[in-house]
C-alpha cells in the first residue's frame, strides 16, 4: 500500500511496511496506556519500558519505546555529555516504584556510581559532582506518556548547560526517514556529518535542529512519534559524531536553580489501530538431515490464536510441490508471543524445500545426509579463525584482511593497575619481569579476540581445546588455507598439505607456551595500553609500529596519539587456579590432536599441562574444573594415578553434574571403579529428565534462559557438553538437544529476525556484525555473533547494527568453535558415523 502523508515541511510519497495494510493510523487517540503484569506501560501497538533495563553502555535503560514490536528508542536518562560514549560516567539506580492508581512508574537514581568510580570492570572516571534524581513516567491517553525529572538539589553552577536528559533514537530504523522540529527539516542521514562544535573538551556535532517539538519519521505511520518539551528547548544530534556506536539523541538540558519538573516532556508514539505483529517462520537456514527431527516454529502476535494451515513445499523445476500440510501445534505463550509448532520429521526426500504460511513463504532450506558437508561450519576454519591470527599477515587472493602485526609483544604490565576493559594487575608481576620490561615469546601465535585485538587467556586455550577435540572426536581433516609461520604469511583458499584444524592449534599454542616458557606461568592476556589504540577499527597494522619501544624514540606525528612511542602491548598476569586448569585441560587434549602432527611440540604441550595442574588442583574456586582437567590427562596418558584421582573426586562429580558429567562423560567407559559408573550414572539419569522438562518451557527444544546478551553463545556450549553426554550416556541423553542447539545458532530462534548467527552461512545471516570490521558494516564468514538478545522483561531482539557487542558481537574460545563442533557433529550423524 501508498499513502500520502503531509509534514509541515513537505509532501512524501512512501511505501508503508506490510503490517501496516488496511489499518487506520490514530496518533494519540484510542485507550490509554496502561501498566501490565509485567511492570511496564503497555497497549497494542506501543510499549514503554521505565528502566526495566539498567545497561546504558548497551543502549538498554531509562525510558524505552517499542513501537509496533520494534525498539525505537532507549537510554532515557540524565546524562553528563551530550554525546556518552562507553566509558562516561552513568548513573547507578536506587528504588523503583510502580504506582499502578496513578499509572506512574518512577525511578530514583544518583551520581556517581561508587562501584563503577575507578574500579570495577571498565573502570569509569567520574566528575566531583553529587546528586539524586527521579525519572518519573505517567501515562496519557492513546500510546502518549508524560516524562519528568526533579531533582533533590540544585545543580552546581558549573554544571548547568551539562547535565541533561538524553532519549536516545535508534538509527537503523530511521536512515532516511524525516524529521521535522519548530519549521524546520530534515533527513536522517545514514553517516554522521559536519559540521561539528566542541562541547567539554570533545568535538562532537552540532545540532541538527533545536525547538520545543520534535516529530521524528512523519513519512511512516509505524515510526512517527512527536517528542515535545514542556520545559526548555530540545536539541537533534547525531551521538555518531563523536562516537560511532551512538544513536541519534534528543536531549534538553536542566535549568538553573531546577528541582521539581526541571524536566518536563510528552512524548507520543503514532499508533496504528489494529496492528498485530507478522508471525515470524522459524526454520533453519541451512537445512536438515533426512532422520533429523524437524520442526517449524511459527511466532505469533499474543493476540493471534488462529491455528492456520502449515504448507511445507518441495522446490522443483516446475516451481513449488507440496510435500507436506496440516495444522500446526499450539504451544502457547513464550516471552511476549504466541508460539506453534509444525512437524515435518517425516518428510525425508532429499532437495530444497520452503515453509509457506497464510501469505508468507520461508527462505529456501535444504534436507539431504549431504547438508552439512560444504558452506555450513567450513567458513569458520576456512576464512574466520585466519583472520583473526595475530602476529601474521592474512590474505585472500586480491583482499589483505589485516598485515603483519604486533611484532613488538609485549611489555610487563605495570602493577597495581585495574586496565579500562577488565584486565586487573596485582602488587607483583609473579614473575622476574619488572613493570616495562620485554617478555620474549609473544611474538607469535594466538588470536585476536573477536571485536577487539586483545587476546584472553581463556580464548586462546578454549579455542586450543575445541579444535582439539574436533581433531580427536570426529577426526578433522580440512586443507583449504595456506599458514606459513616462518614468514608469517596466512593465504585463505590456498591448499598447503596440512590439516587446517591443527595448524590452527598449533598458532594458539605458539602463543599459550611462548608465554609459560618465558615467565614459568600462563599470561592473563595481552592488550593496548592506551585507550585511542583499543578502541581502532581498521586494519590492526595500525595499532603498533611493529618495533620494540625505545624510551628515546619521538612520537610519529603521522600516526598521533602514543604510536611509535609506547605503543607495545602489556603483558598481565594473574594467581588464578580455575583458569589455570582449565588451560590445563587445553593443553592436554591439544597434546592428543597433534601427536601425529608435531609430537615435539605435542610432548610439549603435555608436560606443560602436567605442571599447571600439578601447581593450581588443590586451589580451585570450582572444583568442577579440576574434573575438566583430569579427563583430559587421563586421555592424554592413560595413566592410573589420574584415573584414581578423578574417581576419588566422586563426591564432586555428583553435586554439581551439570558442570561435571559432560567431562566425565568421555571417559565414563574406561573408569574401573564400578561404584563410580553406577553412582554417576544415576544423577545423571535425574540430570537429564530435569533438562526434559526444562526444555518443554519454550518451542525451542533447550533450555533457554534469555539474558541481556550471550544467550546464543550459553545455547552452543551447552549443546557441546550435551554431546558429550551422548557419548557417555547415549541411553539417558537424546540427540535432540545438541541438535536442537544447532538449530537454533542456525535460525530457529525466538525474535522477528530469524537469522543464522553464523554469518554467511545459510539463506540469510548476520552479514553486519560486530567484528573488527564493523565500521564498515560488514562481517567476517564464519564468524559466530552473540545472537538473540533480551530487552527486559520479555523482548527478544537482534538489530541489523554493527555496534551492539550484546548481539551481534563475534568471540574467541567458543562462540564460533562450539558452533563449528555442533556442526560437525551433526554432519557426521548425517553420515552414518
Amino acid at each position: 500500500m501508498r499513502s500520502l502523508l503531509a509534514g509541515a515541511a513537505a509532501l512524501a510519497l512512501i511505501a508503508a511496511a506490510p503490517q501496516a495494510l488496511a489499518q487506520k493510523p490514530t496518533g494519540s487517540a484510542g485507550a490509554p496506556i496502561s501498566i501490565n503484569d509485567k511492570e511496564y506501560f503497555a497497549r497494542q501497538g506501543v510499549n514503554v519500558m521505565v528502566f526495566n533495563d539498567f545497561y546504558p553502555d548497551g543502549h538498554q535503560t531509562g525510558v524505552t519505546v517499542v513501537q509496533h514490536g520494534t525498539r525505537v528508542a532507549a537510554n532515557g536518562d540524565l546524562r553528563l555529555e551530550t554525546s556518552p560514549g562507553q566509558w562516561s560516567p552513568m548513573p547507578v539506580t536506587q528504588t523503583r516504584t510502580v504506582d499502578r492508581a496513578t499509572g506512574t512508574i518512577t525511578q530514583t537514581l544518583s551520581y556517581p556510581d561508587p562501584s563503577k568510580d575507578r574500579k570495577g570492570f571498565n573502570p569509569i572516571i567520574y566528575p566531583d559532582l553529587k546528586f539524586t534524581y527521579h525519572v518519573k513516567v505517567t501515562a496519557l491517553s492513546g500510546g502518549a506518556f508524560r516524562v519528568t525529572v526533579d531533582l533533590d538539589q540544585p545543580l552546581p553552577a558549573e554544571w548547568i548547560g551539562k547535565v541533561g536528559f538524553n532519549f536516545e533514537l535508534f538509527p537503523g530504523e530511521l536512515f532516511g526517514k524525516s524529521w521535522l522540529m519548530d519549521g524546520q527539516a530534515g533527513i536522517f542521514p545514514r553517516q554522521p556529518n559536519g559540521p561539528v562544535e566542541q562541547r567539554a573538551g570533545e568535538w562532537i556535532s552540532k545540532p541538527m535542529a533545536q525547538g520545543k517539538t520534535l516529530i521524528v519519521a512523519p513519512d511512516e505511520d509505524l515510526r512517527r512519534m512527536t517528542i515535545e518539551s514542556r520545559t526548555g528547548q530540545l536539541e537533534l544530534v547525531d551521538g555518531r559524531g563523536n562516537h560511532n556506536n551512538a544513536w541519534y539523541i534528543v536531549r534538553g538540558v536542566v535549568p538553573a536553580g531546577a528541582t521539581k519538573n526541571a524536566i518536563e516532556w510528552v512524548i507520543t508514539p503514532n499508533v496504528v489501530e489494529g496492528w498485530r505483529y507478522q508471525p515470524v517462520i522459524q526454520v533453519s537456514q541451512v537445512g536438515y538431515a533426512p532422520d533429523q527431527a524437524k520442526r517449524v516454529v511459527l511466532e505469533k502476535d499474543p493476540l493471534d490464536t488462529k491455528a492456520d494451515e502449515v504448507v511445507l513445499y518441495r522446490l522443483t523445476a516446475n516451481g513449488r510441490q507440496v510435500a507436506k500440510r496440516g495444522a500446526p501445534k499450539a504451544f502457547g505463550p513464550f516471552l511476549r508471543y504466541q508460539y506453534s509448532t509444525f512437524d515435518f520429521s517425516d518428510v525425508t526426500a532429499p532437495g530444497m524445500y520452503v515453509v509457506g504460511y497464510r501469505d508468507q513463504v520461508s527462505h529456501p532450506f535444504k534436507i539431504g545426509a549431504d547438508v552439512f558437508d560444504r558452506d555450513v561450519w567450513q567458513p569458520t576454519l576456512e576464512t574466520f579463525l585466519p583472520n583473526q591470527m595475530c602476529h601474521m599477515v592474512v590474505r585472500e587472493k586480491y583482499r589483505i584482511w589485516h598485515g603483519l602485526d604486533h611484532l613488538d609483544d609485549a611489555r610487563m604490565a605495570p602493577t597495581d593497575l585495574n586496565h579500562f576493559d577488565g584486565y586487573l594487575q596485582g602488587a607483583s608481576t609473579l614473575t622476574k619481569y619488572k613493570p616495562g620490561d620485554r617478555v620474549p615469546g609473544l611474538d607469535a601465535g594466538g588470536w585476536h579476540d573477536a571485536g577487539d585485538y586483545d587476546m584472553r587467556v581463556e580464548s586462546q586455550i578454549g579455542t586450543i581445546w575445541l579444535l582439539s577435540k574436533m581433531v580427536t572426536e570426529f577426526g578433522l581433516n580440512y586443507d583449504a588455507t595456506a599458514v606459513d609461520q616462518k614468514n608469517k604469511t596466512v593465504d585463505i583458499r590456498v591448499a598447503d598439505g596440512k590439516d587446517d584444524a591443527r595448524q590452527q592449534i598449533e598458532h594458539g599454542l605458539l602463543s599459550v607456551l611462548g608465554g609459560y616458557r618465558a615467565m614459568g606461568r600462563l599470561y592473563r592476556g595481552i592488550i593496548e595500553p592506551h585507550l585511542s589504540q583499543y578502541v581502532l577499527l581498521g586494519d590492526v597494522v595500525n595499532q603498533t609500529d611493529n618495533l620494540p619501544y625505545d624510551p628515546k624514540a619521538k612520537p610519529d606525528l603521522l600516526r598521533g596519539h602514543n604510536y611509535g612511542v609506547d605503543d607495545d602491548r602489556w603483558v598481565f598476569t594473574e594467581d588464578n587456579p580455575d583458569r589455570e586448569l582449565d588451560a590445563a585441560a587445553g593443553l592436554a587434549a591439544a597434546s592428543v590432536a597433534l601427536r601425529d602432527y608435531d609430537a615435539k611440540l605435542a610432548a610439549e604441550s603435555l608436560a606443560a599441562a602436567r605442571d599447571i595442574y600439578a601447581k593450581a588442583k588443590d586451589r580451585p574456586k570450582k572444583p568442577t574444573d579440576r574434573i575438566a582437567a583430569l579427563t583430559e590427562l587421563v586421555l592424554a596418558t592413560g595413566e592410573g594415578a589420574y584415573m584414581s584421582e578423578l574417581i576419588a573426586l566422586k563426591p564432586t562429580v555428583i553435586a554439581d553434574i551439570e558442570n561435571s558429567g559432560w567431562a566425565v562423560g568421555q571417559v565414563i567407559n574406561r573408569v574401573p571403579d564400578e561404584s563410580f559408573r553406577r553412582d554417576v550414572t544415576a544423577v545423571v539419569a535425574t540430570y537429564q529428565a530435569k533438562l526434559r522438562e526444562q526444555s518443554k518451557e519454550n518451542p525451542y527444544g533447550v533450555p533457554y534462559k534469555p539474558d541481556i546478551w550471550g544467550a546464543g553463545w550459553t545455547i552452543q556450549e551447552f549443546g557441546v557438553k550435551q554431546w558429550f553426554f551422548h557419548k557417555g550416556w547415549p541411553q539417558l541423553t537424546p540427540e535432540d538437544y545438541h541438535l536442537n542447539a544447532l538449530n537454533f545458532v542456525l535460525g530457529v530462534h525466538p525474535g522477528q529476525n530469524n537469522a543464522s548467527f553464523a554469518s554467511g552461512v545459510g539463506s540469510k545471516s548476520a552479514t553486519t556484525a560486530y567484528g573488527t570490521n564493523r565500521a564498515d558494516w560488514s562481517y567476517i564468514p564464519g564468524g559466530v555473533i552473540s545472537g538473540t538478545a533480551l530487552i527486559r522483561p520479555d523482548l527478544p531482539e537482534l538489530k541489523v547494527w554493527p555496534y551492539f557487542w550484546q548481539q551481534t558481537e563475534y568471540v574467541l574460545g567458543g562462540g564460533e568453535t562450539n558452533y563449528m563442533f555442533l556442526a560437525i557433529a551433526a554432519q557426521q550423524r548425517a553420515k552414518g558415523k
